[in-house]
């Protein structure tokens, strides 16, 4: 994001907050983080299985249609109130040809006057927030194990992920990963997107964020629930002094429907899309009140 100054030559980027302020271990519903070895399977193995589910649920995602909420605040730092805001409520739906649209349904008044939006925070909300790290994505990504970890009512693993290079005008996400021991899918994420572009006067940075996932149909775990907040600080401004300005954000992904079917399910060589009884949902992990 960037900031608005009377000239509007003149443009600064939000600076990243504090690097995450809030872990997401450290949250109410998350046992003791086990550093031990994971049994039966190594860490490799691991990470080889859940990016080819990956694949799997992201193939299936694009087969469903949804709505996109989001909503950005800056708040007064005196009063704690919202003194600007940002919001978009928008269908992704197919049209008759079967192709993806996107359809805004509700769009009041953008309110923000110390900030805007750029094109990397819509790149961002569209490929980052929820993240999917598949097959193909893993050679862009050092993956590291880090344990394991109870998830409210789920086992996971535990792993960090970033890029294993940089390529030019691409960003990736860097941060931690929950991925879920039976499903071998991700759960939870809690990280920033990378890189960041600190220039002089040309930064545009995002703050971290939290997404959780839940379990769709039984069978698909996808991204519902994305949040930031925290107090972003402007290395310098107009007047040359640095300022600090309270961000908060919120992007909700609801109303999931199967539009179509044509992805299966593959795990060991074995298809198991109609194993579970789609009624019988595993509880994902609880978002933040």
């Amino acid at each position: 994001m960037k900031i608005f100054f009377q000239a509007p030559a003149a443009l600064l980027a939000l600076a990243l907050a504090a690097p995450l302020t809030a872990r997401a271990d450290d949250a109410n519903g998350f046992g003791k983080l086990d550093p031990t070895p994971p049994a039966g399977l190594t860490a490799e193995q691991i990470v080889a299985k859940f990016g080819a589910r990956e694949a799997e649920f992201a193939a299936a995602r694009e087969n469903y249609t949804f709505r996109q909420s989001v909503k950005i605040d800056t708040l007064d730092s005196d009063t704690n109130k919202i003194d600007g805001e940002y919001q978009q409520v928008t269908d992704i739906t197919f049209d008759k040809e079967g192709k993806r649209v996107e359809h805004v349904v509700f769009a009041p008044q953008n309110t923000l006057e110390r900030v805007m939006m750029t094109p990397t925070d819509f790149d961002e909300i569209e490929h980052r927030l929820p993240f999917i790290l598949t097959t193909d994505d893993l050679p862009k990504y050092t993956v590291t194990y880090v344990g394991r970890q109870k998830v409210d009512d789920l086992d996971t693993y535990v792993f960090d992920a970033g890029p294993s290079h940089i390529e030019k005008n691409h960003h990736y996400f860097q941060g931690r990963v929950w991925v879920d021991q039976q499903d071998l899918q991700i759960v939870l994420i809690n990280g920033k997107t990378v890189p960041q572009d600190t220039r002089p006067g040309k930064e545009d940075l995002q703050p971290p964020f939290t997404t959780y996932y839940e379990q769709v149909d039984g069978k698909y775990w996808f991204p519902t629930y994305t949040k930031a907040d925290g107090v972003l600080h402007f290395a310098s401004t107009r007047n040359g002094m640095g300022e600090d300005i309270h961000m908060r954000s919120i992007v909700k992904f609801t109303d999931y429907k199967q539009f179509r079917a044509t992805s299966r399910i593959l795990y060991d060589g074995q298809d198991i899309t109609s194993k579970k009884d789609p009624d019988a949902t595993t509880p994902p992990p609880a978002p933040p009140k």
